[in-house]
Formats: structure tokens, sequence, C-alpha cells
């Protein structure tokens, strides 16, 4: 291991299954990285590949219930891996990281190497889920608080989040390759620093800093200038090679300073504002719990060292709380859909009429549908200069736990006549809306397999967390020995001294997001939802403005009624929301085209407000 003098860098590769291939390969050339990290897995791979694992134990055959895009990307960069001894540590092995580093030993082996590859786990509790479930645990809904005996769904596959411990143990042990199934996001940068640097289980302020520096890093060009409110600018208009966004680097020193940076001879850009932006994403609250550390995020602020460099300083360490999340799969039933376009006049009169007819033609099959929404994409313009401009879209969405009405059962020799939601749907074409025209891809109308996923806590003490080596170890990890109770519910509050608005002087209608950046996630039916000023005068105004009724109010339709969360990052000029239970069960199972709850912030930052004219006329994001 090298000196703990120099700080370690982790380049950070992947933020989901459908990435680009290139980073591994690529950085891989790179003698100055030290760990190659990456996120593979989502809510939406936990539950395929948990569906997939079990099917694989109830039928006794093998399954592969990992990540195979993590494998075709490692293995161009394999050789270049072992020549300059890097590590790498991901999660892609989902719900089979055993398997998956069987197949990765082989794969080595197979390009010349000797990399030794050990695998973590741990995550898959689905026994004990089951056990503390019959004697009556209600596992409460982080998003809701309500009780599992609530949901009316059969859980079939439970996961719990692991920290770094075991992976940092694993690379103590020889490993090169370390693969792991539902460790959290940032675990493997904690792992990675924690080998590094020889840190202590309870050096939680050095750990914190790993910590938020994973979460930096580990949705890849995210903090480079993807989805950045401030790419037409910074990006766009600069001549910045915005084809080729930069993958992240984090720099990690002995005391815990952070450094973000990213790789050379790319485009993209890191700034204290693209910073900013991957900050806000997917947080809770003032405390970003780990299983192995909890990190205090409201005291942060970012230094620019030099271009494409940014300091992260004032996060708080604090011990981890003596549960950790778990992840809870069901099978939800099958859902189809099916499109039908309305152009120009009296559209509201027209979806009126085909949910009126559709829902005629289902009589008493109405009751098969658990779900059943019937919704408008887009607006006709007030002149429109084309037929895409007086053209919007009408998705009808199914849900059932009956394969039948969605012609996804075994019987596949139904007849032509039997009722389904296709049948439905377009059989009131000829009776229906003028210049009606349904889609004509009736594919989507055939149902799919869908699941309901379950999101509650879950007591570290009966995780059963173990490395096994690349030699045949088994290492136990034992639980955090030093731990914190945190309330449930996470501070909430309006700003300190507001401001009246009539303050800065007059105003001007304008959009929200013609000032203000602005960012915004999932956590499975909770969506967050940050917004940062571009100085203090403007930051002031923007704390005064963004209260929780103003919110409530600045969503409109949108507001479900749920409870809404508040707080502030003074040192980023952020104020960021917690939208609870506002996302239709979660990506999963929704009914909405935003599954994974990135429209809200473009869709609040488009709303008009009374903008100070002062503001705008410093020239708009």
């Amino acid at each position: 291991m090298a000196s703990p003098k120099r700080p370690i860098r982790i380049a950070g590769v992947s933020g989901g299954v459908f990435d680009r291939f290139r980073a591994i390969e690529d950085f891989s050339k790179d003698p100055l990285i030290d760990v190659i990290f990456g996120d593979w897995i989502s809510e939406v791979s936990m539950t395929l590949r948990g569906s997939q694992k079990l099917d694989g134990i109830k039928s006794g055959a093998a399954t592969e219930a990992y990540e195979q895009s993590f494998i075709t990307m490692l293995s161009p960069g394999i050789e270049n891996i072992a020549k300059h001894g890097q590590k790498v540590a991901v999660n892609a092995g989902a719900c089979d990281p055993e398997a998956m580093a069987q197949r990765i030993q082989q794969l080595c082996k197979d390009k010349g190497t000797d990399l030794k590859v050990s695998w973590v786990t741990g995550d898959n509790v689905t026994e004990q889920f089951q056990k503390h479930l019959r004697n009556g645990e209600k596992f409460l809904s982080l998003p809701t608080d309500a009780p599992i005996q609530n949901w009316g769904a059969e859980p079939i596959f439970a996961q719990a989040y692991l920290g770094g411990v075991g992976i940092a143990e694993a690379l103590r042990h020889g490993a090169d390759i370390v693969i792991c199934g539902r460790v959290s996001d940032a675990s493997p940068v904690i792992g990675s620093a924690m080998w590094w640097h020889s840190w202590a289980r309870e050096d939680f302020e050095k750990m914190a800093n790993a910590l938020v520096a994973g979460h930096l890093i580990e949705c890849s060009s995210y903090i480079t200038g993807g989805a950045y409110t401030g790419f037409k600018k910074e990006l766009l208009e600069s001549g910045n090679n915005f084809t080729n966004l930069g993958f992240p680097i984090a720099e990690i020193s002995a005391d815990g300073q952070v450094v973000i940076t990213k790789e050379k001879d790319t485009g993209g850009i890191v700034t204290t504002n693209t910073v900013t932006a991957q900050l806000l994403y997917e947080i809770q609250g003032p405390l970003y719990y780990n299983s192995d550390v909890t990190a205090r995020i409201d005291g942060i602020h970012l230094v620019q060292e030099s271009p494409d460099r940014v300091r992260v300083e004032g996060v708080q360490g604090l011990p981890p709380p003596p549960t950790t999340k778990i992840g809870i799969t069901a099978q939800g039933g099958w859902q189809a859909e099916f499109h039908y376009f309305l152009t120009g006049l009296d559209i509201a009169e027209k979806v009126k009429m085909v949910e009126a007819q559709t829902i005629a033609s289902m009589g008493e099959y109405r009751k098969e549908f658990t779900t059943l929404s019937f919704n408008v994409t887009g607006s006709v313009a007030t002149q429109p200069r084309s037929l895409s401009e007086a053209t919007v879209e009408l998705r009808i969405f199914a849900q059932t736990r009956n394969p039948d009405m969605v012609s996804a059962g075994k019987n596949k020799g139904i007849s032509p006549d039997h009722p389904t939601f296709a049948k439905f749907c377009i059989e009131n074409c000829l009776q229906g809306y003028p210049g009606g025209t349904p889609g004509t891809d009736m594919r989507q109308a055939v149902g799919k397999p869908f699941f309901e996923y379950w999101v509650s806590l879950f007591p570290q003490s009966e995780i059963d967390h173990v490395v096994w080596t690349h030699d045949g170890r088994k290492i136990p990890v034992s639980p955090p020995a030093r731990v914190k109770e945190y309330p449930r519910r996470q501070d909430s509050y309006e700003t300190t001294s507001p401001k009246p608005l009539s303050s800065w002087g007059p105003t001007r209608k304008a959009p929200l997001g013609s000032i203000v950046h602005g960012r915004s996630g999932d956590k499975s039916s909770d969506c967050n939802v940050g917004f940062w000023a571009r100085d203090d005068e403007e930051w002031d105004w923007l704390r005064s403005l963004l209260t929780v009724k103003e919110i409530q109010s600045l969503l409109d339709k949108e507001y479900n009624g749920g409870a809404v969360d508040r707080f502030e990052i003074p040192g980023v000029r952020a104020v960021h929301f917690l939208l609870r239970d506002h996302l239709d069960r979660g990506v999963n199972s929704s009914s909405s085209y935003d599954v994974l709850g990135k429209l809200v912030a473009e869709y609040l930052r488009c709303k008009q407000v009374d903008i100070p004219v002062k503001f705008l006329e410093k020239g708009i994001i």
C-alpha cells in the first residue's frame, strides 16, 4: 500500500447499468488512479435481480442475478489494472456477488493476470426479515410511516444496505477486485479510504468526509455537468465538449479532506455549482446516514481551488445508527399502457370522452385493475405552427394482478374476443373524439410484470456481514460497536429572520429558474428537491421566498397533500425540501412518467414568480 501521506485517488466510473462503457478502460490507463469505483444497483435492479435470485432458489438452477454490464465494462481494462496495481470496488454483484466474483476471477486468468477477486455478502436478509415479520414486526415505511401489514403485497426478497468496512477488510486481505451486492452507493469509497489510510472504525470525522465524497462521485458525470441547470451557458454555448463529459475523481487525504476533480482531456466542468448540484441529489435532510457513519451536511461549504478542482469543507462526522435501510421486494402484478393522440381544440372534453368510454367498456372488469389512470402530456400552442405543436398525448395506464386482463397470462390460446385492456382501449375509436388516433405500437398494451418495493429499517446487529477472500477465507465483519439513536424524522424548519420580499425593490414575473439552480431525485416514493442561489443577496431572497407553503403552492396540482420537510445549507446558499411519499410508490410501480423524481426541479423552476428586476438584470442562468 502507498504511503498514507498521499491522498487516495478514486475514480467514479458508473452511475448505473446504462452508463457509458468507456470509463474503466480509460481510467485503467492512468497510473495515478488508485481505486476504480462505480454504482450499478438501483431500486429497479434490486427488485429484478431479487426476483431472479428467488426463482433460481426455487428451481434449484444456477442464476446470474448480477449486473452483466459491469463485466462488459471491466474486461478491456483488466490488463492495465494489473499493470498499474489498481483496485476495483463495486456493488455490481447485485443479488449474486459470489457468482459474479467467480466469473470475473476466471476472466482475469483468461487475460493472463493474477488479479485476486473477493466478494462481500450479508445484504440478503430475507430469512431474518421473514422471521421478524412472523413475530409481528411492523417494518414501518420510511416515506409514510405505515406498517408493512398495510401493504397488501407479499414480500419475496429483502436486502439490507451494507457499509464499507467489509470492502476495507477485503482489500486488507489482498483483494484487487471486490464484488459486493447491496452496499450503499458510497460505501466502496468509504471502504477504500479506510484501507488506504488505515482508519479505525470510529474515525467518524474522516469517514464522514469519505461518505460525502462517495455521494458526490457515485453518479459519474452528474457532477461534471450532467443534469446541471447551468448547462446552456457553461456547456452548450461555451464550446465545451459536452458530448464527452469527464468522469469524476475524488482525492481523499489521510485527515479526510476531500477534493473533487475529473479526468483530463475530456469535456465537462467541476465547479462549486456542479458539486452543489450533486450534493443536493437524493439527500433526505441535514443528516446523511450510512451503516458505518453519519455525516452532518448542513455545514458544508465549497472552495474552488483551481479550474476543475473543488475542495469540500465543513462535513461533521457522527456515529452510525444501529439500523440500516432495507429494501423489500414483492411481486406487484402486470402493467400495460395505451396511447391516444389528441389535436387542437377541446382537449379536456376529448379526454373526458375517452375515459368514460373506456371505463364503460370495462364494465365489471374495471375491478380487475388495481391502478387505472388517464394522463395528458403536453399542451396545445396558442397559435401552433405545426401539427406537433397542436398535439398532446393521452396515456392510459393500468396495473392488474390478473395477467389475462393484459394478455400476459400462461393461457396463450385465449380467444380474440377475450376481454383485455387493449380491447377496452381501442374498441371505442370509431365512436370517439374528433381526430381519434391511437398509438400503433400495441406491444405497450401487452402486460409486463412489475414489482412493489417497500423501504424500512433493519438492525445492523442481525446482519451476517462476511468477506469471502480470493484464497478461500471467510472473514466475519462485526456491526459497529458505537452507534447513536436518531429521531425517525429529520429536522425541518423555516428560515431564520426572513426578509420582506419587497426589500429588493421592483419585481417582474419570470420563471424561478431564470436565476435559481435546482436539482431533484428519488428515494423510494420520497422526492427531494434543492435550490441554490448565485450570490449572497439572491440567497437572502431565495430563503425568504421558498417556504414550505410556497413550495406547496408552486407544486399546484402536483401536490398530493403529503408532508414537506425543509432545511438549509447556507454554505452553498441552498434550500432543500423533502416531499414525502410524492412519487406514487416509487420507480418500480409508479403510474407517472416521472418515476425518478428528476422532473420535479425543472417543473418548479419553470413556475412564474415575482423576481426582483435587479436580479434579472445580472443575466439569466
